[in-house]
């Protein structure tokens, strides 16, 4: 897969002939699956490259900033999702000021000159332009050939992200699954926090989100694996050192995954955070790049009286997430 940024191509860039899907893939679900599936056919059966052409940041995070609904991808995740599907090019289309102005012919332009596209997979409410000004039948008209490709359905409900962001915010982690056809996960590094789960006797780590606000929250069993090295080998160099609760996979590690606001202590400027504890664990892991999977939602987020009420509160949190690996030798889904 090579990754192409479209403000940054030189003039003088030559693409091999593709075919084209746009849209923002934001969980590349379902219904991106089987998109990608069928644009690497109609690229096989005539000889193109297969290329996706997504938007950073996001349209609506363009126009409404934090009120745009939450992610469900970061960029990283959505890149390697669609690396995984087999796609030849992945092209980002910095949608600013400048691209948004951007006519339907100088989109279809753009198409046809810059990504050399000969075939295009559409969704069948595809619009684009200033003004949302052109479809598929403007597409057509400019000599395109076009598939659109219908709506996927998964028990007669339509897939789509906004159904998965709703899912995901009502703690539904076994549909959300389903629809994403793989267990919702989050990537980022441990990145430096303020410390105060030490001075509770819950030590976390810090892991970054990637986006403005994720699309859900509260507390839940995780199973977290390193990106980019044994995790397990990393906590087992010290072998004096606590060593964890085993996770579901060869190399992870359970824990207690927390994602919000933390409204139960003073700051002056909230921000959502992810954070993990493991218990029996004692290692330095700033830095390395984890992949968080959230397995089984306990609660929402609580705002406690007080710091000692919040200590408790962690404490039976942990409590009854060490209970539900107990019981669930096996990944719930």
């Amino acid at each position: 897969m090579k990754l192409l940024r479209l403000n940054a191509l030189s003039p003088d860039f030559e693409l091999a002939a593709t075919a084209v899907t746009i849209g923002n893939f934001d969980g590349v679900h379902l219904g991106h699956q089987a998109m990608i599936s069928q644009l690497k056919n109609i690229a096989d059966a005539n000889s193109l490259k297969t290329l996706v052409m997504i938007f950073e940041p996001q349209p609506l995070e363009y126009f409404k900033g934090y009120e745009a609904p939450p992610r469900i991808s970061s960029l990283r995740e959505k890149v390697e999702y669609l690396t995984e599907l087999g796609v030849d090019y992945i092209a980002i289309a910095k949608f600013d000021h400048y691209f948004r102005g951007l006519s339907a012919q100088e989109f279809a332009d753009l198409l046809k000159f810059k990504l050399n596209a000969k075939q295009l997979v559409l969704g069948d409410d595809f619009h684009f332009g200033k003004n949302r000004q052109g479809n598929s039948e403007f597409l057509r008209d400019y000599g395109f050939k076009i598939t659109n490709l219908d709506t996927i359905e998964f028990k007669g409900e339509r897939v789509s992200s906004t159904r998965i962001r709703q899912v995901l915010a009502e703690g539904d982690l076994a549909l959300a699954a389903k629809l994403l056809g793989r267990p919702y996960s989050m990537i980022g590094r441990v990145q430096y926090g303020d410390q105060i789960g030490r001075t509770l006797n819950f030590p976390t780590i810090n892991v970054r989100l990637g986006r403005h606000k994720p699309c859900l929250s509260g507390i839940y069993g995780v199973d977290v694996v390193c990106e980019t090295t044994s995790l397990r080998k990393k906590i087992m160099h010290d072998p004096n050192a606590p060593k964890g609760i085993a996770g579901y996979d060869p190399d992870s590690l359970y824990g207690a995954g927390h994602v919000g606001t933390r409204p139960a202590i003073k700051q002056a400027h909230p921000e959502w955070r992810l954070e993990v504890h493991f218990p029996e664990v004692s290692a330095n892991l700033y830095g390395l790049l984890m992949r968080v999977t959230f397995l089984h939602y306990l609660h929402g987020e609580r705002n406690y009286p007080s710091l000692d009420a919040l200590k408790a509160g962690i404490d039976q949190d942990v409590e009854d997430l060490l209970e539900f690996r107990k019981q669930n030798t096996q990944r719930p889904f």
